[in-house]
Order: C-alpha cells, then sequence, then structure tokens
C-alpha cells in the first residue's frame, strides 16, 4: 500500500480492505504472498541475529554497568542495528520482489524468485545495492531493538499490576508493545521502503538520500499522514510478530530453565 501511493499504481489511495480485494481481484490470493521466500530469510537473519546478539551484548553490557532498564534499550539499540546491517540484502530482496507488481507493468523487474531476484540485483546494479536503504532500515531496527525491549518489560509488571497475568499477560503486554513501536517506526519503514524501491531519474540522480531527508520529502510532496499509509497491515504484521516471539521466547525460555533445573 504504501509503495502503491508512493508509484500511484492501481490501489493507490485505497483502504487496506479495499487494497486487498484490488489485489485478490487482480492477481488472485497468490499475490498476497510475493515476497514470502524473502519475508522468511529476512526473519532468519535479522530475528535470529538480533536476539543472539542482544544476549552476547547484554552480557558484555552486565559485566561492567548494572543491567537496568536504560541498559536494555542501549543493549537493544546496537542489537537491533547490528542485525539490521547483516540482513539487509535479504530487506532490500523481499521489498524488491512483495512489491514489483505495484509498478506500471513496463517499469517491472519481474523477479521469479528469491534467487533470481538476489542475483539480478548484485549483477544488474552491484553488491553495494543491497545496502542502499540501510540506514532507514538500521535507524528503524534501533527503535525497534529499543521499544520492544523496554516497553514490553515494563508493560509485564504493569499489566501484571492490573491483575493479568500468565499467557493474557504475555500476549497484551507484546500487542502493546508492537502498537508503540508499529506507530513510531512507521515513517522509518516508508522512508526504508521508498530508498530502497527508488530508481534514480533520467539524470541519474536517486530522489531519495538520506532518511531525514526522506521522510521530510515524504511529507512536504505527500502529506505527513502519507508516512503512516497502510498502518493497519503493518500493525497487523509487526503486532502478530511481536505477540509470536515473545510467546515462543517465553515458552522456550521456561523449557531451558526447567531442562537446567533437573
Amino acid at each position: 500500500m504504501n509503495l502503491a501511493n508512493y508509484t500511484h499504481a492501481v490501489g493507490a489511495g485505497q483502504s487496506f480492505l479495499q487494497f486487498s480485494k484490488t489485489v485478490v481481484g487482480k492477481e488472485g490470493v497468490g499475490a498476497l504472498y510475493k515476497g514470502l521466500s524473502a519475508g522468511v530469510t529476512r526473519q532468519i537473519f535479522y530475528a535470529s541475529s538480533r536476539f543472539g546478539l542482544f544476549e552476547v551484548y547484554r552480557d558484555a553490557w552486565a559485566r561492567h554497568y548494572e543491567m537496568d532498564f536504560f541498559g536494555r534499550l542501549v543493549v537493544g539499540v546496537l542489537s537491533g542495528a547490528s542485525a539490521a546491517f547483516i540482513s539487509c540484502p535479504a530487506e532490500v530482496t523481499l521489498v524488491r520482489m512483495s512489491n514489483d507488481s505495484a509498478l506500471p507493468v513496463e517499469q517491472r523487474r519481474n523477479y521469479k524468485g528469491l534467487v533470481n531476484a538476489a542475483t539480478r540485483i548484485a549483477s544488474e546494479e552491484g553488491i553495494a545495492a543491497f545496502w542502499r536503504g540501510s540506514m532507514p532500515f538500521v535507524n528503524r531496527a534501533m527503535v525497534v531493538g529499543a521499544l520492544q525491549v523496554g516497553t514490553y518489560d515494563q508493560l509485564k509488571i504493569s499489566y501484571r499490576n492490573w491483575g493479568i497475568t500468565g499467557f493474557y499477560n504475555v500476549f497484551c503486554a507484546s500487542m502493546t508493545s508492537g502498537f508503540i513501536y508499529s506507530l513510531v517506526t512507521m515513517p522509518l519503514e516508508s522512508a526504508k521502503n521508498r530508498m530502497a524501491f527508488q530508481k534514480p531519474d533520467a539524470n541519474g540522480v536517486l530522489p531519495y538520500r538520506t532518511t531525514i531527508q526522506t521522510v521530510l520529502s515524504v511529507a512536504r510532496s505527500e502529506g505527513v499522514l502519507s508516512l503512516w499509509s497502510g498502518f493497519l497491515p503493518y500493525y497487523g504484521r509487526c503486532g502478530g510478530h511481536t505477540v509470536s516471539m515473545f510467546i515462543a521466547l517465553e515458552q522456550i525460555r521456561s523449557l531451558y530453565l526447567k531442562a537446567r533445573q533437573q
């Protein structure tokens, strides 16, 4: 939706449900899952490295400083930035594959799959193209890393004080955490998509160069609210992912602790 508005493609300006109906009617249900292989690959690199590095950075921080709320925010920022930089090639491939149909027919790249998209990007545009939108992705990941860990831990305590415990405590805390970071990071997500998906003009100049310049340019030309275009599906993705992630994390941690006690 965000890139459809940018490219003025079919479905631009529609609501989430209208846009979904347009896509299904035009390309079939399978179009809703375009870029799934790249999305899974992205999560393999991004999620695993983010949580793995968080543990490493947290232990390193704890050896020198107290691991309080501020410390968790710092560790979340560092692990998020590192994971984003590592997984940027998968992120760019995901954006290209899932949004190629938003372009006019004559401008589409028509990628055949994950490997085809990745090899074509590398051969046609150079390896550096994988990190063309790295700064907004890294910036967003830093914010997500801090907000997810910090707000989730705090909200678990708050919901517990309100009498919500167990599974529902994790669910409510993670859904609220997902909403907060979705709201804050949506402009960065929009900037990341614009930078990763852009094409040079007739003079070979790219319209978007930095995160701030992209956000300000979009806000001036399309209005501030355009930065949150497609928020509902974005929150659906982020909220659902956050809930699944923290529920799985809590279960794995519980099983690990029980195994250590035996």
